[in-house]
């Protein structure tokens, strides 16, 4: 306490700029909790999930801290005066909710959908708190947003996660996509003629890769595309400035001499061949591969990925000359079993477009990507 950083959400706000957070995974997780949470741990969800020793010392959840942003920014700095995030859209009720099934959502799949302990319901208390804003946990409630005139949004689509963007056609409720959360949270944000700072997040690329999946890693990735693109489509290039990057990359690789049209999916197939190549102990390998996790799985049409975590580790070889390794289901190979694929350590890309886009080039710091931001939005008077 009293060494916190500021981020540069929070400066926005500080600045009188309109902000937004939008992410696939829970609205709670690291990446979106990052921009406006204070925590110890990034666990550390909800009420539920901190050790008491936390509580005594007065640290507060993640799911508190979002709600109660605007409160806990304008105590943390005198002569703050903010309004608070005017668009967060995700997954992750079940951390806003009390552990009660009186307040289970429609379209809740637990028997008791929250997890608090506190008994506090914390987007009734948002509700409250913003009389003027719109909280919705459904794709008609999304729908119904009228982006000209609603001051701010707080959406909660799924108890814990998002849907994978193969999976969505199955939620119950329904959801956007995080192209229309990125469209609608544009719509709402420059209506403040001081301009707005927005995080979108598609988070479940990640959890793709760490159920071994690259399939759904690479339809999530490709529902991301049409948010990029939807941003673009939506502001301004001259006076707009969008980073698109990565925290990570994964033990994910592209193997062998795949011939020009092979399918990303399947096996490979040398240059001047129409049969797979084979590896030393006579068997095909595909194109994509993980170093490690649960390993193959072979489960057809299945699209949600992490169907893989009820099954037992299956690293190693496999002879899938019968199988088609283009379906949904199916999980690449891994070489060392793990109980999930891990991270890895290769730098990622940042791409940029509009002002300051020209100083993203070269090797450059992680830290140095908020500079960019700062540069072009003037958060810090030096």
């Amino acid at each position: 306490a009293g060494n916190e950083v500021i981020t540069a959400l929070e400066l926005a706000e500080v600045k009188g700029l309109s902000t937004g957070i939008i992410s696939t995974a829970r609205i709670t997780h690291a990446t979106p909790a990052a921009t406006y949470a204070k925590s110890a741990d990034r666990n550390w969800e909800d009420i539920s999930d901190m050790p008491a020793a936390a509580l005594t010392a007065g640290c507060s959840d993640i799911a508190d801290q979002l709600v109660n942003f605007e409160t806990y920014l304008e105590a943390r700095y005198t002569g703050v005066d903010v309004d608070g995030i005017d668009v967060a859209m995700g997954g992750g009720r079940r951390h806003f909710l009390p552990k009660d099934a009186a307040f289970n959502s429609p379209d809740a799949v637990s028997d008791v959908e929250g997890d608090r302990t506190d008994g506090r319901d914390l987007t009734a208390e948002w509700q409250t708190m913003y009389e003027n804003g719109v909280y919705v946990y459904d794709q008609a409630g999304f729908d119904a947003i009228d982006t000209e005139s609603v001051e701010r949004v707080f959406g909660l689509f799924n108890e814990s996660h998002m849907q994978y963007e193969a999976d969505r056609g199955n939620d119950i409720a329904g959801e956007p996509s995080v192209a229309e959360m990125t469209e609608t949270a544009i719509n709402i944000l420059n209506n403040n003629e001081n301009g707005f700072f927005l995080m979108v997040e598609s988070g479940r690329i990640d959890h793709a890769h760490h159920a071994g999946n690259a399939a759904g890693a690479l339809t999530d990735t490709l529902a991301f595309e049409k948010a990029v693109m939807t941003a673009v489509e939506n502001t301004d290039p001259s006076e707009t400035l969008i980073l698109v990057t990565a925290d990570h990359g994964h033990v994910f690789t592209i193997a062998g001499y795949p011939k020009r049209g092979n399918p990303i999916l399947g096996k490979v197939v040398n240059v001047g061949s129409d049969e797979p190549a084979t590896a030393s102990d006579g068997t095909p390998y595909t194109t994509l591969g993980y170093t490690n996790g649960l390993g193959f799985r072979n489960l057809g049409d299945e699209t949600n990925s992490d169907a893989t975590y009820a099954l037992e580790n299956a690293a190693g070889r496999v002879d899938i000359t019968n199988i088609d390794t283009t379906t949904p289901g199916y999980h690449q190979e891994a070489l060392i079993p793990l109980s999930s694929e891990t991270h890895s350590g290769e730098d990622i890309a940042l791409h940029a477009t509009g002002p300051g886009s020209q100083l993203a080039q070269g090797v450059i710091e992680q830290n140095v990507v908020f500079h960019l931001i700062n540069q072009a939005l003037g958060l810090v008077n030096e």
